[in-house]
């Protein structure tokens, strides 16, 4: 999967979520979840540039041409579930919109039990892979669990 790639794929994502939807992406770092996250909100809506918020957090993308708002976390920098919380993590999951969380396997304890979980695996050849976990894989020492968007 290239970059291009990765974003076709968060177009596709967008067509199944709704309002109230959890994203979760795991994988190394370039392993796209940045490139899924610009298509899924592309696919909702949204023309702007879509970053990570690695240093920032979380982006909210919000508008008049948005079919919901999608709120991008990035845990990456977080030392703590608390840290997220005090974002308010809580309220935007209550907000009517997607959130799309990278980095999700460190705190997998926060997710809803219906949040989709996908996983990016860069290869050794140079490609990338998305594969889809299901309910009772292992990540970040948490089970997965939820039923599919």
């Amino acid at each position: 999967m290239t970059a291009d790639e990765a974003v076709a794929f968060g177009r596709e994502l967008a067509a199944s979520v709704r309002p109230g939807a959890v994203v979760a992406l795991v994988g190394d770092l370039g392993a796209g979840k940045t490139h899924v996250t610009k298509g899924l909100v592309a696919g909702l809506g949204y023309a702007g540039e879509v970053t990570s918020p690695t240093f920032t957090l979380v982006h909210e993308f919000t508008g008049p041409t948005m079919t919901w708002p999608v709120f991008h976390f990035d845990f990456y920098r977080l030392r703590s579930a608390g840290e997220a919380l005090g974002l308010g993590w809580d309220d935007y999951l209550e907000a009517g919109g997607v959130c799309v969380v990278e980095w999700a396997d460190l705190f997998p304890e926060l997710l809803p039990p219906e949040t989709v979980w996908w996983r990016l695996v860069v290869l050794a050849e140079g490609g990338r892979r998305v594969e889809r976990l299901e309910p009772g894989d292992v990540v970040g020492g948490e089970t997965v669990a939820g039923p599919a968007l």
